[in-house]
């Protein structure tokens, strides 16, 4: 399937559908396989009929999860079309697939609330330098003009956003519009091709200023353009599709079309735009850097299939795969078996796959998403993928049936080979693995997927906040084991000094003995008590900060041993600590949130509102009308900040943490972690 890579570099071409969450980009792909033929009939989401988003999961919830592949062949040219979700917290399953993308569709409504999202996206394809075209959908439900919408959305963009197309209106409602390059007007008809019509008289005016405004743009790119412009010289019309395509590779400009996908309007002309302007496999693998590498592919996404094992969709930049080829990746190699076309979540066995085709390659058990595959031992070269996001959202799990927990780590580990933008740390101090990702619904759908394909059901709670305890004064005492229960006993004294350290300085033990009174054999076990029972001090926490000197003791020659002293020590520390004035101290986190501009104000008071302390923001580098705002925050306060954060930002705020410090908790507050820990400890 598909042409072979020739001298101009021609072969099917792989175009990636993105765009802020519910622009219509899963609808977008179903009218585009329905005017290419590949399916007969255009799918709801409301009908739960698509291809793409047919999982239960995406079904569920009426939004996209995951990514889906489609093929489709237009006048001879072969597309793959790779539907991305749009859910900020869903987003990295774009971005390794992007990287191997030719060009890219945004999909976005005629609406200003949905400006910062169009930005998140619009950012990554510039800074990727990904040739992208502006699909501004639900044209039909649009409220404003054109010609007001399109200087709203501008900032989302650094590029030029150039008009294409505008609306012929009748009533207040698009029933058409005039190709701004043809010169030609044409009339919507539902899920079919427009019928070209008679330039209507009330628009040539308002097309002749359109057309020269879309011209003027181009022209900041070529002087030779200018100069026709300048005269009054009509550019010949292949120069202006010249200059519409070069430009559009170069990634000068963001040219913008129209229509409806859910009526199957602007399909046709958005599909022309792609095949003479959109780039081919050997433009991308250039931009890539892939020099004279010859043969490479990019694994785009890992799929777990529950009867074909494990699929690797990728996409051939170069050379030829096929079944059984070796590929070479991160020093390993390993036989491909099998290679498939995707159609959603199905897959079809095929023959050789060649230049510019994304298929999936079967069984490559040890090779990850993202990575680059060569068929060349010794000439492998790497594409570098941008890694995950910090996770901002996560929850405790736990098997429900104890049989199932070394199956849980399992499928919980596939689930993250799917999508990297889930991690499980395992915590060995508080005695819980917890599962990160983007936010509640991103673990939500994990979970679900876990139930779902791997019938493994988990508990999930809120991850405990790793608080700690020290001390306010310092103490004398001692510690002294004696038993006797006939034939030898056992006999540990010491005396200690116990003191505070300041914050961040963990614990030191040190010793002052002379003499021999407490034999040097047996100082060690004195220390490994001590630090035994630290673990859990008086109130239930790690002790830290604390310094600890062994000063003076006694020993028996024939009943002292290493227990004995071991014992002391611990017996010396539950005597002293409580004197000590034991103290709650929990974990400070330096945050740094990402927001809008306009919610900069909305984010200080939740940031205040959760005991966060404000340290300043200023603006954020590269991203016009963003802040970046520093704080500092109680890890307890952040379990479902993200939730909040979206809420005040239309989906897009985010933040990072790291942890900072430790700050003592007094109080109503500390009363409620130490009740809350004594009843967990009951």
């Amino acid at each position: 399937m598909g042409q072979p890579d020739g001298p101009d570099g021609r072969g099917a071409r792989c175009i990636a559908i993105v765009g802020p969450y519910l622009s219509g980009k899963t609808t977008l792909l179903e009218a585009i396989l329905a005017r290419c033929g590949t399916i007969h009939r255009q799918g709801t989401i409301a009908d739960s009929n698509t291809l793409g988003d047919n999982t239960p999961e995406s079904r569920a919830h009426a939004m996209s999860v995951e990514l889906n592949a489609a093929d489709a062949e237009f006048l001879g040219d072969t597309f793959t079309f790779l539907d991305c979700p749009g859910s900020i917290e869903f987003q990295y399953e774009a971005v390794t697939p992007l990287t191997a993308c030719d060009a890219a569709i945004v999909v976005c409504e005629p609406d200003e609330k949905k400006v910062p999202a169009l930005q998140l996206i619009l950012k990554q394809l510039e800074d990727r330098e990904i040739p992208h075209f502006l699909f501004l959908n639900k044209i039909d439900k649009a409220e404003g003009r054109i010609r007001d919408i399109l200087p709203i959305l501008q900032p989302a963009s650094t590029k030029p956003l150039v008009l294409r197309q505008i609306p012929i209106w009748e009533g207040g409602i698009a029933t058409g519009f005039i190709d701004l390059a043809l010169e030609r007007a044409y009339l919507y008809r539902e899920h079919a091709p427009s019928e070209v019509i008679e330039l209507p008289q009330n628009s040539s005016e308002r097309e002749a200023e359109a057309r020269f405004s879309m011209l003027e743009q181009l022209a900041d790119y070529d002087d030779e353009l200018m100069e026709q412009l300048l005269e009054d010289i009509e550019p010949p019309r292949d120069k202006v599709f010249e200059d519409l395509s070069t430009e559009l590779r170069d990634g000068a400009i963001c040219p913008v079309l129209l229509g409806s996908a859910e009526n199957g309007n602007g399909i046709l002309r958005l599909l022309k735009a792609l095949r003479h302007e959109a780039p081919f496999a050997q433009s991308t693998a250039e931009r890539l850097g892939l020099g004279n590498a010859d043969s490479v592919a990019q694994v785009l996404k890992t799929i777990h299939t529950s009867h074909g094992g494990k699929l690797s969709l990728a996409r051939v930049l170069r050379g030829k795969f096929g079944d059984g080829t070796t590929v070479y990746a991160n020093g390993n190699d390993e036989r491909i078996s099998g290679v498939f076309t995707m159609m959603g979540q199905e897959s079809n066995k095929r023959g050789e796959a060649g230049p510019g085709e994304t298929i999936a390659f079967g069984r490559l058990e040890t090779v990850q998403t993202g990575a680059t595959l060569s068929a060349d031992k010794g000439g492998e070269v790497q594409i570098e993928v941008p890694a995950p996001p910090n996770p901002v959202f996560g929850q405790a799990v736990a098997a429900k049936e104890r049989k199932d927990e070394v199956k849980l780590t399992t499928a919980l580990n596939r689930i993250i080979e799917e999508d990297p933008s889930v991690s499980l740390v395992h915590n060995q101090d508080l005695g819980e693995m917890v599962l990160w990702g983007q936010g509640e619904m991103h673990l939500r759908v994990a979970l679900e997927r876990l139930t779902r394909k791997y019938g493994v059901a988990a508990d999930t709670d809120r991850p405990q906040v790793p608080y700690k305890e020290t001390i306010r004064r310092p103490i004398e005492v001692r510690g002294r084991h004696k038993k006797q229960s006939g034939g030898h006993g056992q006999f540990g004294d010491v005396v200690v000094d116990i003191k505070p350290l300041p914050r961040g300085s963990g614990f030191e033990f040190s010793d002052t003995i002379t003499g021999g009174v407490v034999p040097k054999q047996y100082i060690p076990s004195v220390e490994n008590g001590i630090k035994e029972f630290l673990r859990s001090g008086p109130l239930g926490f790690n002790v830290v900060d604390v310094a600890v000197c062994l000063k003076d003791g006694s020993y028996h020659s024939v009943d002292s041993s290493d227990q004995a002293f071991k014992m002391a020590g611990r017996l010396a520390m539950s005597e002293g600590l409580p004197k000590c004035s034991p103290v709650l101290l929990e974990p400070i986190m330096a945050v740094e949130i990402s927001v809008p501009s306009e919610a900069t104000p909305k984010i200080n008071g939740i940031v205040s509102s959760r005991r966060g302390q404000i340290l300043g923001f200023d603006t954020r580098p590269g991203w016009e009308g963003w802040d970046v705002v520093q704080a500092h925050m109680p890890e307890a306060e952040l379990h479902d900040l993200i939730v909040e954060f979206r809420s005040a930002t239309a989906g897009v705020g985010t933040y990072t943490a790291k942890f900072d410090h430790l700050a003592e908790l007094t109080g109503k507050l500390a009363e409620k972690v130490l009740a809350s820990s004594s009843q967990e400890a009951a």
